[in-house]
């Protein structure tokens, strides 16, 4: 008989790793949403709602010899893992890719879709009669979001506020300064230095006023409180002998196991293994997770195959609108044309479509 693999968590890690080992192994993908969400997408979504119908993939065409279940599992254990409703599926190998949260609509509260398009549409009418515009945090998302509504809406009054001295700075600096130039060229005010002490929400956009740690006040039409994705790491919490971490992520030894439970892994933005929370660190982890498992699935010794090695310094692409945006390509960094050609133009939504079995190509 062919040994049982049970993934949790559709994402880009739960999804790829599903496809890549249903026909070395009997594979269960245990998802609550009924489509999939491609998060870059959505960052532009807020400007250009239309992008939603390409954005947000249908799981229905995903496998062919695996199956695909709608639900949310409640607890897990060596053999296997249960369901909210009862349902029970057992496996040789357990992976747990749940993921993470970040602000709506860029991505949905549990598998709640339609929740999340009617978000999106609000938000966008928001932002469409908005004169001011402030985004709080200057991570990838804050960076991203202020350079889409630079582009598509040009007459907006945009500022981004950050906490650090510099974008990016973790970073080789010729990147940071690079967005900066081109955010400030296309209009945005960036605030270096200023942290919000009393933020209405950190969960969804919304109108106010904001007050600064430096006793600053700033009155916006919309706020958008992008202050980082927080692991979804509630049913790891439950397992043996866990560790948690920064943003709620769970610790993993070097075969990215959490727990105590052998044959239990954790991948993707729930798993601290040393890589960042970012699709990049997926397409990492990926091919050596894929690997691993097919070891197992033949016979292999888990502690005798390679451990996994994270990221040194994971490359990054960062587009500012369709056309322009700076990425770091380990080697170097790259500029407009690279960066639009990569991901600014499309976002990848081509490549996601193909993988899911919709063959849709951009408009």
């Amino acid at each position: 008989m062919s040994k049982r693999i049970v993934i949790v968590g559709g994402g880009y890690l739960g999804a790829e790793l599903a496809k890549a080992l249903e026909n070395d192994a009997q594979v269960t993908l245990v998802e609550q949403a009924d489509h999939f969400v491609h998060a870059p997408a959505m960052i532009r979504a807020v400007v250009d709602p239309a992008l939603l119908d390409r954005a947000l993939i249908p799981y229905d065409r995903l496998l062919s010899n695996g199956e695909v279940l709608h639900g949310r599992v409640t607890e897990v254990d060596h053999a296997g893992v249960t369901l909210s409703d009862g349902r029970r599926v057992e496996g040789d190998y357990i992976v747990l890719a749940t993921g993470s949260t970040h602000i709506s609509p860029f991505k949905p509260v549990g598998g709640d879709i339609e929740a999340l398009r009617q978000a999106n549409r609000q938000v966008h009418e928001q932002l469409l009669h908005a004169r001011s515009v402030v985004i709080v945090g200057s991570g990838a998302v804050g960076i991203e979001l202020a350079g889409e509504i630079a582009h598509a809406m040009p007459e907006k009054k945009i500022m981004l506020l950050s906490d650090k001295q510099a974008l990016l700075p973790e970073m080789p600096r010729k990147l940071g300064r690079s967005l900066e130039a081109k955010l400030r060229a296309e209009g945005v005010e960036i605030v270096f230095g200023a942290r919000a002490a009393n933020l209405q929400s950190t969960s969804e956009p919304h109108a106010g006023t904001i007050q600064l740690d430096n006793g600053q006040s700033i009155s916006a039409d919309i706020v958008f409180p992008a202050i980082g994705s927080k692991a979804n790491s509630s049913l790891l919490e439950m397992l043996p002998d866990v560790r948690k971490t920064a943003a709620g992520r769970i610790a993993t030894d070097g075969w990215m196991r959490p727990s105590s439970l052998e044959n239990v892994f954790a991948a993707g933005d729930v798993a601290e293994n040393g890589d960042a929370m970012t699709i990049v660190a997926i397409a990492r982890q990926l091919p050596w997770l894929t690997k691993t498992l097919k070891g197992l699935v033949s016979g292999k010794n888990l502690v005798d195959m390679k451990p996994y090695s994270p990221w040194k310094k994971a490359p990054i692409l960062l587009p500012l609108g369709p056309h322009k945006g700076s990425s770091f390509l380990v080697l170097f960094t790259a500029g407009n044309w690279v960066t639009s050609k990569i991901k600014g133009l499309d976002l990848f939504l081509t490549k996601y479509n193909k993988s899911f079995g919709r063959n849709q190509s951009a408009s």
